[in-house]
């Protein structure tokens, strides 16, 4: 089984090859900033390289458009140069050039399955105002199993999709315990102790957190996952990557 190269651009954002491809999760590439809404989001960090330094980007995997701290003005701006976007069925009805994919829908590109699973955005019902979101499940013969579950918040989701895809090798969770205070002290992502939860149901993969830094809602700390891990003797199951290192995981 061969392993994987990946770089942490920082927040949702990560580059990795895989099956001879190269894959980015919701691309976030602006400078810091803040972005009014019905709730404004400040970013805090820019990205640790910018897309140019990545190598080939032959697929984005975005798990939902409407956050700018899942797809910022200038990963926007990236998505028509990609040969490939996989995404929400919603996203391709807003986005040009975006495949939809409903949950548990499969998609090839070259050797590469990529399969698009739940993801639930803050606790159960969350869906009416936080919109629908997805993860992905990538396979390919000689490769390991990975799961990037975009920003999800249930591990219930996670124990669905691994009974459905028992051996997952490499798991990339959105963490950081992302708070708006739309649902009071529910997290819209996973938090230090749920991440530990999902880790469990994950049987052996390996843990790689993302979505963790870089925004002022981002309501726990890298350190703090890393602790929860440690204290619970699963810190050998957790990596956590550098932003702007390339490193291999496996």
């Amino acid at each position: 089984m061969t392993k994987i190269n990946a770089l942490l651009v920082g927040g949702p954002t990560l580059h990795f090859t895989y099956g001879g491809l190269g894959f980015l999760t919701d691309p976030t590439f602006d400078e810091p900033g803040s972005y009014p809404g019905g709730i404004t989001l400040h970013k805090l960090t820019g990205p640790a390289v910018p897309a140019s330094a990545l190598g080939a980007i032959d697929v984005v995997l975005l798990s939902h458009d409407e956050h700018a701290d899942n797809l910022d003005d200038a990963g926007r701006a990236l998505l028509p140069g990609v040969p490939l976007v996989l995404g929400t069925e919603g996203s391709a009805t807003r986005i040009p050039h975006v495949t939809g994919l409903a949950p548990w829908q499969a998609h090839r590109v070259g050797d590469v399955t990529v399969t698009a699973v739940p993801a639930l955005h803050g606790p159960e019902g969350a869906e009416a105002l936080s919109g629908p979101v997805i993860g992905f499940i990538l396979q390919s013969d000689g490769e390991p199993t990975v799961y990037v579950s975009g920003d999800n918040a249930s591990v219930d989701v996670v124990r669905e999709i691994a009974e459905r895809f028992p051996r997952i090798d490499v798991a990339v969770l959105f963490a950081g315990a992302a708070n708006v205070g739309r649902f009071g002290d529910s997290d819209l992502t996973l938090n230090a102790r749920t991440a530990l939860e999902a880790a469990e149901v994950l049987a052996d993969a390996v843990i790689v957190p993302i979505h963790a830094e870089g925004w002022f809602h981002f309501s726990e700390t890298r350190d703090r996952l890393r602790l929860m891990f440690e204290f619970a003797d699963r810190g050998d199951r957790l990596r956590l990557l550098p932003p702007g290192e390339r490193v291999t995981i496996g």
